[in-house]
């Protein structure tokens, strides 16, 4: 399957799928607040083919974050029903099991941003701004901490323009005075993750090619 067939293909599944999370969510004013920027995600990828195309196992990255993002949309990020959910499906409770006292699904995406988006982040400064490998697992993780201090900002704008139940839902605190910098932190360990994880399959596809017999 080539390249465009797949973007396209993730680009139709991530469509269907966010009809799908549009359909009486918990709070339309937060859905469509936290859409504005899938929305503008989605325009970008498509506007920027015409002059760089990320590689598939990037474009399914990028596409398994906004998932992730319009799942948390539609519940509204504090009341996503994982727990439930894993009750239901495994028989355990994990908010019980880890001692958690609120709802994590913020957290887990987070971190995910750091986890799947630095490696695309990744091959952008490699071949359009054309670092070494080095430096762009470098400034792909500063990328990510960059952003993340950006959208917490963004979150403390609108929750004071927006204010009431809106602005208290897009923040997602949850009561927590210390949200902001977890949520910063847990990018951080993301992308440094995901930067190790690259590292280590890279090394292991090297060490094979190396030890296959020449043809």
């Amino acid at each position: 399957m080539s390249g465009r067939a797949v973007f396209f293909l993730l680009l139709s599944l991530l469509v269907a799928f966010a009809v799908w999370m549009a359909v009486e969510p918990h709070d339309r004013a937060d859905w469509m607040l936290e859409n504005a920027l899938v929305l503008l995600a989605v325009v970008a990828l498509i506007i920027t083919r015409r002059w760089f195309v990320f590689s598939n196992q990037a474009y399914l990255l990028i596409f398994a974050f906004l998932a992730l993002h319009e799942l948390g949309s539609h519940y509204t990020y504090s009341l996503v029903p994982y727990d439930p959910a894993l009750r239901k499906l495994f028989g355990f409770s994990l908010d019980q099991l880890m001692g958690w006292e609120r709802n994590q699904f913020d957290r887990l995406v987070h971190l995910a941003y750091g986890l799947l988006l630095t490696i695309p982040l990744f091959e952008f400064c490699r071949r359009a701004v054309g670092l070494g490998r080095g430096w762009g697992y470098v400034f792909a993780t500063a990328i990510i901490m960059a952003t993340s201090m950006l959208y917490e900002l963004i979150e403390w704008i609108a929750a004071v323009w927006f204010g009431g139940d809106l602005g208290q839902a897009f923040l997602g605190t949850q009561g927590d005075i210390w949200d902001a910098q977890k949520d910063m932190a847990l990018a951080t360990i993301g992308a440094v993750l995901a930067v190790a994880l690259h590292v280590l399959l890279q090394r292991r596809s090297a060490g094979a090619d190396a030890g296959a017999p020449s043809l």
